[in-house]
């Protein structure tokens, strides 16, 4: 029978004979026998050994199948399992220059990705990422959810023309879409509470480690609620997601060597700061923004960037939210709190130890033509959003909802420099291959 190296790992198959298929992640050759590290297709681990001359002209990456007995060995590696094998299947024998080593550069294994992927340290950040979008989904279904799939080829911008990426349709201009939000807010009059996880493109000329032009974005959007939902929302379903991935894949984190002691921890309620106070605090501490060549202290009305959410959250042992933006730095469909003028119903939330902004939301401007307006003030063409305005001609209600960018949920959990080792084939400003 052929089974996965992980499922041999236990007593009960000592001694049974077993066939293996998967690559040949490390070899050892002696004189009468060679050690074989077999990589089953999951990622898995298991020691062979087997008689040299039957390995003449094995390499590194070859694909085989082989069979024998399980026996324990405390010096087998991986468990003190291993595979006494008596023959070998050879489906491919692999060029005997295979790039990918122990060592190498970044570079190396950004340009050959679709080879660094087999690597047992992406394969374990993979099985992550998939337990991640696995609890993020349970979370919603489980709390009456419905999913949505929107379209990612618009007319129009969510987030900032600027930041578009343009594509010819046929006759006309078209773009990337940047969030599925406006079409989750379609979505609701006729389903409730509905979320997608969908790709979002930025055309961002950013090379920070927390930026990609491609990425998965978690967005929600709900009918009749306030603020204080959205935010429960978020705690609940961060919460969830982490509780759940620790649980499901502690050998993971443990192979990656991530302390989760303080991802333990996290529950809620998630720490607030109003962004007034939040500037107070940046002030206190003499923040200042560099612009090109000259720097100036942190100002009421500046946006909140890497660096600023990073000295926020340094020592915060959870999430942060940053509640209360002004309108004028926030998206068009931002609702205004009519008690306070020029402030909108919005709140982004700082994952700790400086890790930044991973979820951005509020309630979103119900009144058309306040919406208009907005529209107008941004320089729109407000023909690509009439489809949007409808939304408030017709039945318009209070809702709002929020977006949480999946990479850098990932690159927290995973405790990662760099936003491009949570994502199997990242895409910046600077790569778009393989």
């Amino acid at each position: 029978m052929n089974t996965r190296c992980g499922e041999l790992k236990n007593d009960e198959y000592i001694g049974k004979y077993v066939s293996v298929k998967g690559w040949i992640h490390r070899i050892r050759k002696q004189k009468e026998n060679t050690f074989l590290l077999i990589r089953d297709d999951r990622g898995e681990i298991i020691q062979c050994i087997i008689d040299s001359s039957k390995t003449n002209n094995i390499t590194i990456e070859s694909s085989v199948e082989v069979f024998g007995l399980i026996q324990k060995d405390s010096r087998a590696p991986e468990g003190g399992y291993e595979l006494k094998a008596d023959k070998i299947h050879i489906f491919n024998i692999s060029k005997n220059d295979y790039p990918i080593g122990e060592y190498q550069s970044l570079d190396l294994l950004l340009e050959k990705r679709h080879l660094a992927v087999r690597t047992r340290r992406m394969t374990m950040v993979s099985k992550i990422r998939s337990s991640i979008l696995h609890f993020s989904r349970k979370w919603f279904t489980d709390n009456d959810w419905l999913e949505i799939t929107a379209p990612v080829l618009v007319k129009g911008a969510v987030e900032g023309g600027s930041t578009l990426f343009n594509l010819k349709y046929f006759d006309e201009e078209a773009y990337l879409s940047q969030s599925a939000q406006l079409y989750l807010e379609a979505m609701i009059f006729s389903l409730g509470q509905v979320w997608s996880m969908t790709p979002s493109f930025r055309a961002e000329k950013s090379r920070t480690v927390r930026h990609l032009t491609e990425f998965l974005h978690l967005e929600a959007e709900a009918p009749w609620v306030t603020l204080e939902d959205l935010l429960k929302f978020q705690e609940e379903l961060i919460s969830f997601i982490i509780y759940n991935v620790l649980k499901s894949n502690r050998k993971e984190f443990e192979f990656l060597k991530r302390n989760v002691s303080e991802l333990e921890k996290i529950s809620p309620p998630f720490n607030r700061i109003t962004y007034e106070k939040a500037i107070d605090k940046l002030q206190n501490a003499e923040f200042k923004i560099v612009d090109d060549d000259s720097s100036r202290k942190i100002e009421y009305g500046d946006d909140l960037n890497i660096e600023s959410e990073r000295l926020l959250t340094i020592n915060s042992p959870k999430p942060l939210f940053v509640i209360g933006y002004p309108l004028k730095i926030k998206p068009f469909y931002v609702k205004e709190d009519i008690s306070l003028p020029g402030i909108g119903i919005a709140a982004d939330l700082l994952a700790p130890n400086g890790f930044g902004e991973i979820t951005s939301g509020g309630l979103r401007e119900d009144d058309l033509h306040k919406l208009e307006k907005r529209i107008m003030l941004e320089g729109l063409e407000q023909s690509n959003y009439d489809w949007y305005l409808d939304l408030r001609r017709y039945g318009s209600v209070p809702h709002g909802g929020f977006g949480l960018g999946i990479e850098r949920l990932m690159r927290w959990i995973l405790n990662f420099t760099d936003i491009k080792d949570t994502v199997p084939f990242p895409r910046t400003i600077r790569r778009i291959y393989p």
